[in-house]
């Protein structure tokens, strides 16, 4: 996209010189043996948090970069929605959320992941691959299971709230990433949700026996944490190191002639914004800045676990956000002048760019050239495809229908095979993306509040329905053509309304 190319080149250049590349070429067992495969997903990160993106990002991003100079940039790359569970569960069944649901798995909520449908987890076991998932779940447990009967939850919003007696937590929690392909699972399952809990697998390792009971903090924005069970002694502050460590750990224990699929869900940069103490003060950009530098430590050591196996060479790593930054961006950038969701319009949860534009890298030495920027749609329902295709894994016949084989675009040798993409947010709003053309096919793009004096300071036009943009000429989104260009706006709407009523056909 032309007002985003312009960015790269002299800072590209200079990564690209300055760095040794460490992951070293593909071994020539490469053709005998399927790659490794790692996907590396932030937690509401935004498009200009990541400074090879950005040269003007006030967040150091080293490890990231590196990544970055060692394959592929994506400028154009959308998560599947402005929010958490759509987003994870279109990466893994590589399907759009929105023909099954909208909004995400809220506290104790029942799983979301389709059964018998594949998951990456799944294609990838089917095909001899170790599967191990870390951190962030998000997508549903069959909480129902381990309730004890009798135990009625208040209620909060869209969340039912239970005490710490209503479970009987010594049991197995079933339908979580073990019942999707997966054969390992550490992590806190949501930062902010109850339980506030470790789990092993499909265990909660000490039962959840106190009522949430917030420390001082958190350093930015607000705590967001649902009321509800919580282990005793809960660290928040160390669930990022607890997860980076698992994952560490899991690799370097793999076989080296065994193909592993690793899926490490970062919490962070996601609120409760509380960076450990060693990343504080190493960003221009307050306390979110300093989680974002813990996020690319971690990558940075999860990446020194993955070269540190011996098949760096063939191994494809995949980093990307689930959606945009959060709420607390407006005001950061008024204190910090860093704009998280770089050039573009919008926050979480927007239909604007900046609610599903988000950073994208893959490396994949012999098959994605270093430095490489690639400016061409992309979205993560196609990393389904474009992972199996990189695998050898021949996809069953009613699976990943919306994922498209990207791998040639990742690569340079073809553009990309995505010429449109729905985006979607909640059951109201639709937009949809056709070439440089976007539609906001909703009452409005803004969900998001965008505060009066952001407004006012940047000179934002009005949220308008039925709202037009060329986003090649004005990635800002700030010029509604939908009065000079009808009969297109006309097309998209007919083509759109196309693509949603094919929803009955799958199931």
């Amino acid at each position: 996209m032309g007002g985003v190319r312009g960015w790269w080149p002299a800072f590209g250049a200079a990564v690209v010189l300055a760095v040794a590349v460490g992951a070293g070429p593909r071994r020539a067992s490469a053709a005998d043996a399927p790659p490794d495969v790692v996907i590396l997903y932030a937690d509401d990160m935004g498009w200009g948090d990541l400074a090879a993106n950005d040269p003007r990002s006030r967040i150091p991003t080293p490890h990231l970069d590196r990544l970055a100079a060692e394959g592929v940039r994506c400028t154009d790359a959308h998560s599947s929605s402005g929010h958490c569970t759509p987003s994870r569960y279109a990466l893994l069944h590589g399907r759009y959320h929105w023909r099954k649901f909208h909004g995400i798995v809220n506290a104790f909520g029942q799983p979301v992941l389709d059964p018998g449908r594949e998951t990456i987890a799944t294609l990838l076991r089917g095909r001899g691959y170790r599967t191990a998932a870390f951190g962030k779940w998000h997508l549903g447990w069959d909480w129902e299971s381990i309730r004890r009967a009798g135990a009625v939850p208040s209620r909060r919003g869209n969340d039912r709230v239970f005490a710490p007696g209503d479970f009987d937590w010594r049991r197995r929690v079933p339908g979580g990433p073990l019942a999707h392909g997966f054969d390992r699972y550490a992590g806190d399952d949501v930062p902010n949700f109850p339980p506030y809990a470790w789990f092993e697998d499909d265990r909660i390792t000490a039962s959840p026996t106190e009522a949430l009971a917030l420390p001082d903090g958190p350093d930015e924005g607000n705590w967001e944490c649902r009321p509800g069970p919580m282990q005793p002694g809960w660290d928040f502050r160390g669930v990022m190191p607890r997860i980076t460590a698992a994952a560490v750990e899991w690799i370097r224990a793999q076989p080296v002639d065994s193909p592993c699929f690793v899926y490490v869900a970062f919490t962070s940069p996601h609120a409760p914004i509380i960076p450990a103490e060693a990343a504080r003060g190493r960003s221009g950009a307050g306390p979110y800045g300093d989680f974002v530098v813990q996020t690319d430590d971690a990558v940075g050591a999860i990446l020194a676990a993955v070269e540190a196996r011996g098949r760096a060479g063939d191994t494809l790593v995949i980093f990307s956000s689930d959606n945009g930054p959060e709420r607390y961006a407006y005001e950061r950038e008024r204190a910090t002048g860093h704009r998280s969701a770089g050039p573009f319009r919008g926050l979480k949860r927007d239909l604007w760019e900046g609610g599903h534009r988000v950073p994208l890298i893959a490396r994949f030495p012999g098959r994605i050239p270093p430095g490489h920027v690639a400016d061409g749609l992309l979205s993560q329902i196609d990393l389904f495809a474009t992972i199996a295709a990189a695998a050898g894994a021949p996809i069953p016949a009613g699976s990943a229908e919306d994922s498209l084989d990207q791998l040639p675009f990742l690569g340079g040798s073809a553009p990309s095979k995505r010429t449109e993409l729905v985006h979607n947010t909640n059951p109201d709003g639709y937009a949809f993306r056709q070439g440089d053309w976007l539609l906001v096919a909703a009452p409005a793009a803004g969900i998001t509040g965008v505060p009066a004096w952001y407004a006012e300071a940047g000179g934002l036009p009005a949220d308008r329905a039925g709202a037009l943009y060329d986003l090649r000429a004005d990635p800002g989104q700030r010029r509604d053509l939908q009065d000079t260009e009808p009969d297109r706006a006309a097309a998209m709407h007919d083509r759109l309304g196309l693509i949603l009523g094919r929803r009955a056909g799958h199931p």
